[in-house]
C-alpha cells in the first residue's frame, strides 16, 4: 500500500484551496503518461490555468511514449510515429513554439506488395501514376479521395485542406475542431465531439467498417484489397473490416505531404513538458482514490517509484496513458472512492513491432536478382505476406545538406513494421545479410471491433481520460486534439462555464456567430 501524504501537507493544501474562493485556480494538477498526450495537455493546462499552477507528470518509462528513437551506428532513427501530415496544425503550433525545425522529405518510391509480386509501383512521373491508377482501378482512387475529403472537412479546418493539392474543392474559411477548440469549446465523451463535428454520419461511422463505406460510395472490392488495405495495415496493422472513422483519418494521412521533427519527434515531448515547467516524476500510478472537501474534489494519486511508494493530493487527473483490460496491459491503476465506480475500459490493443535492421536487402524476395536495379525505398504489404506489414529504407533524424539515401545494394537501416517479432528465417527472407537487429513493441493502436461504445472524457468531476479519442481513430495529431479537449474541460468544468461543454448546435453556430 502506499503511504498517505503528511497529514499536514494535506490540510494546508484543502485550507488554501478553501479560503482561496471558487474563482481560484487549482493548486496542482496531475497528469499521467508523458507521451504526446500528457506533454500536450499539461502545456495546454499552463496555458488556461496560468503559470501559477503546479503540473506534476507521471511517467513511468521515458518521455514522449510512443514517439522514440533507437540508435544505429551512432545515429537516431526514429522507431515510433516517423513523420507527421501536413494537416496536423497542433503539431505545426508545437515545432514553431518550441523553435525547432521540420526535417525535410528525402524521396522515395513506394510500391505495394502481395506477396509474390508488387500489385502497384509508384514511379517518378504523377502523370504516370494517376494513368495506372485508373487503368488497374477506374476511378475508384478518386471516389476514394472524396470520401475522404468529406470525412476531413468536417473534421479538421478547411483552411488547412484547401492549401493541399489533393483536395481542390474545398472552401478556404477553416472551420470545425480547431475552429471550436480557438473558441473554447469542450467535449465530456468521445461521441459528443463527433456528433458535433458530423452529426450522426461521424458516430455511425465508428460502427461499420471501412470496406462497407467505400462499396457504398462506388469503391471497387478490387481496390480496397490492393490499395485502401495496403494503407491500414502501414498505419494500424489492421484490414479494411476497422471502423470507417478511423480507417478514414488513416487514409487521409496518406495524402499529401508528410514532414518530421529534426533531431526527432520526441524533442516535442520534453519541450512541451519544459514549457509548461512540469515536474516528470518517474513512477508507476497504481491508484487514483477521490477525497472531498468543503464540496470539491480532491484526488490522491499513489505510485510506485525507486524509492518506494508515495501519494500526493490534486484537483485535477489527467490519464493520459492506455487504460484497457488486456493480458499485455500494465497501465493497472485502479480507483476508489468513486460513487457510481468507475468502470474499466473493455477493449484490447493492436501489438506492432518496430525493427530497425541495419543491413543488405534481399530484393530477389520481390521479384529483382540484381540489387541495383531495386528502384524502391518504401514498401507496403496487402493481407500477404502477413508476418511484415511495411518495409522502409529510413533516413536519421538529422539529416545533413550532402545527405543521400542508401541505394539498393547498399548496407542502409531498414524499417520493419509486423504484427508479431520476426523470426530468424523472416529476417533472412528479407534480407541477404544484416549487421544488426533492433525492436521495440508497442501497444500502438486500440483493436478495432474489441469495443462498442465510445469512451468519455469525463470519468469524473475533474478525472479525465485523454486516450479516449483513439477509440475512434488514432494518431498523433489526433492525440493532441484530445490533449486541447481536455484541458479546455478541465478548465470550463472548474469555473463552471458550463456553456461551452456538450453544445450540441456548434455546426450552426459556426456559419453564424463564429
Amino acid at each position: 500500500m502506499a503511504r498517505a501524504a503528511p497529514l499536514l501537507a494535506v490540510l494546508a493544501t484543502v485550507l488554501t484551496t478553501a479560503a482561496a474562493g471558487g474563482d481560484a485556480p487549482p493548486g496542482k494538477i496531475a497528469v499521467i503518461g508523458a507521451g504526446i498526450g500528457g506533454s500536450a495537455v499539461a502545456h495546454f493546462l499552463q496555458q488556461h490555468f496560468g503559470p501559477r499552477v503546479q503540473i506534476v507528470v507521471y511517467e513511468k518509462g521515458t518521455v514522449g511514449g510512443r514517439l522514440a528513437t533507437i540508435s544505429v551506428n551512432k545515429q537516431n532513427y526514429e522507431s515510433g510515429a516517423a513523420s507527421f501530415h501536413s494537416l496536423s496544425l497542433h503539431m505545426q503550433d508545437f515545432v514553431k513554439l518550441l523553435g525547432l525545425r521540420q526535417r525535410r522529405e528525402v524521396v522515395g518510391r513506394s510500391a505495394i506488395f502481395g506477396g509474390e509480386h508488387f500489385v502497384l509501383e509508384e514511379t517518378d512521373w504523377y502523370l504516370l501514376n494517376l494513368f495506372r491508377l485508373w487503368w488497374y482501378y477506374g476511378i475508384s482512387f478518386l471516389r476514394l479521395q472524396m470520401w475522404v475529403e468529406e470525412v476531413m472537412e468536417k473534421f479538421m479546418s478547411s483552411e488547412a485542406l484547401c492549401k493541399l493539392r489533393n483536395f481542390p474543392r474545398l472552401k478556404c474559411d477553416g472551420r470545425r475542431i480547431y475552429k471550436y477548440q480557438a473558441h473554447g469549446y469542450a467535449f465530456s465523451g468521445v461521441e459528443e465531439l463527433l456528433y458535433s463535428l458530423g452529426e450522426a454520419t461521424f458516430v455511425n461511422m465508428t460502427q461499420r467498417s471501412v470496406a462497407e463505406s467505400l462499396l457504398q460510395v462506388g469503391v471497387t472490392q478490387r481496390f480496397i484489397d490492393d490499395v485502401v488495405s495496403a494503407v491500414l495495415r502501414a498505419s494500424y496493422g489492421q484490414s479494411a473490416s476497422m471502423p470507417a472513422f478511423a480507417g478514414a483519418m488513416s487514409l487521409a494521412g496518406a495524402q499529401g505531404n508528410l514532414w518530421s521533427v529534426e533531431g526527432g519527434n520526441k524533442l516535442v515531448c520534453s519541450g512541451l513538458l519544459k514549457l509548461a515547467k512540469a515536474t516528470v516524476i518517474h513512477a508507476t500510478v497504481t491508484s487514483v482514490t477521490l477525497h472531498s472537501t468543503e464540496g470539491k474534489a480532491l484526488y490522491q494519486v499513489a505510485y510506485e517509484s525507486d524509492k518506494g511508494n508515495s501519494s500526493d493530493f490534486y484537483d485535477i487527473v489527467v490519464i493520459a496513458t492506455p487504460l484497457h483490460l488486456d493480458n499485455s496491459s500494465n497501465n493497472n491503476i485502479t480507483f476508489e472512492g468513486f460513487t457510481p465506480p468507475i468502470e474499466d475500459i473493455q477493449g484490447s490493443f493492436q501489438p506492432t513491432v518496430v525493427s530497425l535492421v541495419h543491413g543488405y536487402l534481399n530484393s530477389s524476395y520481390f521479384g529483382f536478382p540484381d540489387p541495383k536495379l531495386f528502384p524502391f525505398a518504401n514498401i507496403l504489404t496487402t493481407d500477404f505476406p502477413s508476418f511484415f506489414c511495411t518495409l522502409d529504407n529510413i533516413c536519421p533524424v538529422n539529416i545533413s545538406a550532402s545527405f543521400r539515401r542508401k541505394q539498393p545494394q547498399e548496407a542502409a537501416v531498414w524499417r520493419v513494421q509486423s504484427p508479431k517479432p520476426l523470426f530468424r528465417t523472416e529476417l533472412k527472407t528479407l534480407f541477404r545479410s544484416y549487421y544488426s537487429v533492433q525492436t521495440a513493441e508497442w501497444q500502438a493502436h486500440p483493436l478495432y471491433g474489441s469495443r462498442r461504445t465510445l469512451p468519455r472524457f469525463a470519468l469524473h468531476d475533474q478525472l479525465f481520460y485523454l486516450n479516449a479519442l483513439e477509440w475512434a481513430a488514432s494518431s498523433v495529431e489526433v492525440t493532441a486534439v484530445a490533449a486541447k479537449n481536455v484541458a479546455l474541460l478541465a478548465y470550463n468544468r472548474w469555473y463552471q462555464d458550463l456553456d461551452k461543454i456538450d453544445q450540441k448546435d456548434l455546426i450552426h453556430k459556426v456559419k453564424t456567430e463564429l
